[in-house]
């Protein structure tokens, strides 16, 4: 007879999910000059394609949390292994321009929904269970980036078809999905039947939820602009070669992998001094790689960089969750990650007006005052946004949501 606790299986159900979601967009990642080779198209091309992610993914997150909110979190075991689905058809079907974004189109919902998906999942067990589990899907997720990444290039590297390594991530994303449905039984699932006397939904006011999506862009920003651009900065301002400066974004990457695991032990209490100290870090490490006169005093800069990014969104999606009700998850989650992705997508552009108009070292300058503005901003949003830090538990264990969301809830 198991006796395990039924947050634990969800809690392992959503690493496995990060697990496959990491695992996916590693693939990708390895994959886009195959898949560019296979639709026959140039880099224009390419990067018009590229855009239809994003077409895809901002709609499908938003509808995603009201999904949530209305179905139940049993909705998330569909969603991730249609991820894998989804990218396995991508890969066999890009076969021109126009069947590429269409695939892209379907990819970008599926990931959109997937993230949503499986962050809400993670507040679930996180708020139930009291361990920092968001934290940990963070970790999963950028370690399976890493791990998938070089199992798509050995894939490659032996021949093999491009539809291979994306039937993996298929495979482990149907786990993922299973778990997830075992773990939800059907009778807990749903929306909280306190709420509104059954209704769906909370009416939880959106401005504190878009005060921390704003902390959520600052930090994606910052961590997706070294992430693009600490290759071609390796490469253009210190001449490195171009298979060396490859190892820029996979240290990075490994850097956040392992930083986020370490978080994952700090006390929920300590969240605010995680985002303070968080973004001074990265705004140090963006300025020692401004400045930087040798590679390894640039992969120090973004070691430092990417060990203060790693830890800011995660901590204040589980903010977030610890203070809002089952019935609103859905949503408030959605909202935080449709705020924060803008900075995900806007921050390698960021970089590269600046770029045009200062110099990469100078972009890399405005890249550290990003992490200098999150520094400023944190407390006071947090303050304005009037969500607990710490998570405060009721009688029944459920976290108690502040006085503003309170009365909001009841009109």
């Amino acid at each position: 007879m198991d006796v395990t606790p039924p947050h634990r299986h969800l809690a392992k159900a959503a690493y496995l999910a990060a697990a496959a979601f990491g695992a996916f967009w590693g693939t990708w990642g390895s994959a886009v000059p195959r898949v560019r080779d296979q639709a026959g198209l140039d880099d224009a091309q390419l990067g018009t394609a590229l855009l239809f992610i994003s077409a895809g993914g901002l709609p499908a997150m938003l509808l995603t949390g009201r999904a949530l909110d209305r179905w139940g979190l049993r909705c998330t075991a569909v969603l991730i292994a249609a991820l894998g689905a989804t990218g396995l058809a991508m890969a066999v079907t890009a076969g021109g321009l126009a069947s590429l974004c269409a695939g892209l189109v379907a990819v970008g919902a599926a990931s959109g929904a997937a993230d949503v998906a499986l962050n809400s999942v993670g507040g679930r067990a996180e708020q139930h269970s009291g361990r920092p589990v968001i934290t940990r899907c963070g970790a999963m997720f950028s370690a399976m980036v890493v791990v998938s990444s070089l199992a798509t290039g050995a894939a490659f590297a032996l021949r093999m078809p491009t539809w291979v390594p994306f039937a993996g991530v298929l495979l482990l994303s149907a786990l993922a999905g299973a778990a997830i449905h075992r773990a939800l039984p059907a009778s807990v699932s749903g929306p909280d039947p306190g709420a509104h006397g059954g209704r769906t939904g909370l009416r939880m006011p959106v401005a504190p939820l878009l005060l921390v999506g704003v902390l959520g862009a600052l930090a994606f920003a910052s961590e997706n602009a070294h992430q693009s651009w600490s290759a071609v900065f390796l490469e253009d301002v210190l001449a490195t070669g171009p298979g060396f400066s490859a190892i820029a974004p996979a240290a990075f990457a490994a850097v956040v992998a392992v930083t986020r695991f370490a978080a994952s032990t700090l006390d929920p209490a300590r969240a605010r001094t995680v985002l303070v100290v968080g973004s001074f870090v990265a705004a140090a490490g963006a300025a020692v790689l401004a400045r930087a006169q040798s590679v390894p005093v640039a992969l120090a800069g973004l070691v430092l960089a990417a060990a203060g990014t790693a830890a800011l969104f995660p901590t204040l999606l589980s903010i977030v969750s610890r203070n809002v009700v089952e019935s609103s998850r859905g949503r408030a989650t959605s909202i935080v990650t449709v705020v924060s992705y803008l900075g995900f997508l806007l921050g390698p552009v960021y970089v590269g007006v600046w770029a045009s108009a200062t110099g990469l070292r100078g972009a890399m300058i405005a890249v550290a005052a990003l992490g200098l503005a999150q520094t400023a901003l944190t407390v006071p949003l947090l303050a304005l946004s009037r969500f607990a830090v710490a998570p405060r538990h009721g009688a029944a264990g459920r976290v108690v949501p502040s006085r503003r969301h309170r009365s909001s809830a009841t009109g």
